[in-house]
């Protein structure tokens, strides 16, 4: 049993580390997961100007990915999409409607100069063996920009998940020289699908962020999509509305999608709705607003790690100084090795060293004539002639030497010394080399690449006051029912799914409720309204109600401001009965009194306006010490 335990932990980890670090989260260094990586580097492994079949790209990164044609075909649709690597030629599918591609044997692609001018150089990147030890792949590209930022990523991996979004490519690039010159810097998500966003939640991609359709509202009967937010399709977006349409959240008479390149859906309002009046309905009822939540979890150094948007830019502005610094040591070495191999080639022609060697019958005395030939100018070589060198000159074609220009080989050496000069100046000033390597990348903006995303701030729609009063509420109180779903007895007046409702019953009881589809309450109902906030505090409760030992009126004036859902509440005290009920302001209470032996006056008025407004839970004041027949409200009588 201990063994199995030790058996299970031990393999469950390894498997979460391989889903980890080897499926599911992008690499900080290149922004790529390991399927990603893979197929650049089968595309630049072919790459030979021309477009490739997708389905011979899929067939040569099987060397280095194990997990099959599927998985390596959706992931270069999705990478190919992003439109910043890899050149599409065919139907790559729709990122608006969520078409799918064709099939890999119909479509091609071929990587862009861009990816090999950031991400591609194979002498200073790390390669190990591929899964099965017989090809070689890299552990990841020494990226000069952020793709992580700029393609954004998802995974869902054991026990954690990264949710990266989008951000843009110029601005990327300006945050990242930004960042090199020490200036501050700001970036905010961009997506490819157009939209609103609201960003004051975004904590630097830690937090989230509210998506919006833009809407077109210039027809009072007809609105009109014409970008859709991010994560959502058009038949996704469709669907919400039609959804909402049919619980009577919004009026609709009918949605056409008319999207090719551009989002296009056209929603016809309902007779007696307008386009001013559907606006919060869609975004709180549909999927024309969406809050996505952003988790910026990346691999670091060979584990997760939670970064923050200006922590991954801070982290560029090393790497690409880093990147650019081993290229140019590498340009270096590789000037110096051209100039010490055409000083060599010079000198061997121009002062005939090779002519020595006529009467030599051995290497040996071949090679040492030749180096030998060489030492009245070794401070001119400032390198040891080696053995590799002699060789290399000992190849040089007869028809070479005769055709030797000194002129084009002085021209020559003067462009390789001009070059390596230039090369160390650069990495003197390393960072101004970085800062004009990003200037270059910005030139290339194209139309394309501007922000696509409208970066506003929302007001934040509320529910209950987006939602279209367009459920009757009736009372029958002949059953004693009440709700929207009661067809019988008397309309009280609309509402929606989203309001609650105030109820008073005869008893004096009163409750508030959600608007109910069916609800018993009693088979006397004094009062009934929307339990609206701002109504609440302003409505004045006048309620006349009699003791039923004594029989004296009193009056009792109230607002009902503050209560629990669904806990019922009593109105008057104990031991007594509500006799009217008034919400009306300027009216007075009429009694009349019960006949009795000396009693002289069997009516009277009191009005309403002389009595304070009290507490809910205050009990009222009598009007008289007399039993009371009846009682009403009236409009007050002109004095």
């Amino acid at each position: 049993m201990a063994y199995a335990k030790t058996l299970f932990n031990d393999n469950f980890l390894e498997y979460a580390s391989y889903v980890i670090k080897d499926r599911a989260i992008p690499d900080i260094e290149d922004g790529l997961k390991p399927v990603q990586r893979r197929i650049l580097h089968s595309l630049f492994e072919v790459d030979d100007g021309k477009f490739h079949k997708v389905a011979n790209i899929v067939g040569h990164c099987m060397k280095y990915h194990p997990h099959g044609d599927a998985s390596i075909y959706s992931a270069l649709v999705v990478l190919a999409n992003k439109d910043l690597f890899i050149e599409k030629q065919g139907n790559f599918g729709n990122i608006l409607t969520g078409d799918p591609a064709s099939a890999s044997r119909y479509i091609e692609c071929r990587t862009l100069p861009l990816a090999k001018k950031v991400l591609y150089n194979p002498e200073i990147t790390e390669y190990v063996d591929s899964y099965d030890g017989r090809n070689r792949e890299p552990v990841s590209f020494r990226s000069k920009i952020p793709v992580v930022l700029i393609q954004g990523a998802e995974g869902i991996a054991v026990g954690m998940s990264t949710k990266i979004l989008p951000h843009n490519y110029e601005e990327v690039l300006s945050a990242l020289k930004d960042c090199l010159q020490g200036k501050s810097f700001q970036l905010y998500p961009d997506f490819p699908t157009g939209g609103l966003v609201e960003v004051s939640e975004y904590a630097d991609g830690n937090g989230k962020v509210l998506v919006r359709a833009k809407l077109d509202t210039k027809d009072p009967k007809r609105i009109v999509i014409r970008e859709i937010p991010f994560g959502t399709t058009t038949e996704t977006l469709m669907n919400s509305i039609e959804s909402a349409a049919r619980r009577n959240k919004i009026k609709v008479s009918g949605i056409t999608d008319y999207t090719t390149e551009k989002a296009e859906i056209e929603i016809k309002l309902a007779r007696g709705a307008y386009t001013h009046e559907l606006v919060d309905a869609l975004y709180a009822f549909t999927d024309c607003e969406v809050s996505i939540s952003v988790n910026l979890l990346v691999i670091k150094n060979g584990l997760p790690c939670q970064m923050t948007v200006t922590e991954v830019i801070k982290y560029y502005a090393g790497q690409i100084v880093e990147v650019l610094t081993d290229e140019l040591k590498l340009e270096e070495r590789g000037l110096k090795d051209k100039i010490h191999a055409r000083t060599l080639e010079r000198i061997f022609i121009e002062e005939r060293i090779y002519k020595r060697i006529e009467d030599k019958k051995t290497k040996k005395g071949v090679i040492d004539t030749v180096v030998t030939g060489f030492e009245p100018y070794m401070e001119e070589i400032k390198r040891p002639v080696t053995e590799d060198d002699v060789e290399r000159l000992l190849k040089i074609p007869i028809r070479r030497i005769s055709l030797y220009d000194i002129n084009k080989a002085h021209e020559e050496m003067q462009q390789l010394t001009d070059r390596l000069k230039q090369v160390r100046f650069h990495l003197k000033n390393i960072v101004s080399y970085a800062v004009s390597f990003l200037d270059v990348l910005l030139e290339g903006v194209n139309a394309e690449q501007k922000r696509k995303t409208e970066i506003l701030s929302f007001d934040k729609v509320d529910v209950r006051e987006a939602a279209q009063r367009n459920l009757s509420l009736s009372y029958d109180e002949e059953t004693g029912y009440i709700g929207h779903e009661v067809r019988s007895g008397k309309v009280l007046f609309n509402v929606s799914n989203y309001d609650r409702i105030l109820i008073i019953r005869k008893s004096g009881i009163y409750s508030v409720t959600d608007v109910p589809d069916k609800l018993f309450i009693d088979k006397g109902m004094l009062f009934c309204c929307l339990a609206d906030k701002d109504e609440m505090a302003e409505r004045v409760f006048n309620v006349l109600y009699k003791h039923n030992e004594t029989g004296y009126a009193h009056l009792k004036r109230c607002k009902i401001e503050q209560f629990i859902l669904d806990k019922s509440y009593e109105l008057v005290p104990d031991g007594c009965e509500v006799m009217k009920l008034s919400v009306k302001d300027g009216e007075e209470v009429q009694l009349k009194y019960k006949p009795k032996p000396r009693l002289k006056v069997l009516e009277e008025n009191f009005p309403v306006d002389d009595f304070l407004v009290k507490g809910v839970k205050a009990a009222g004041v009598r009007l008289s010490a007399k039993e009371v027949k009846s009682g009403k409200f009236a409009k007050k009588k002109k004095s």
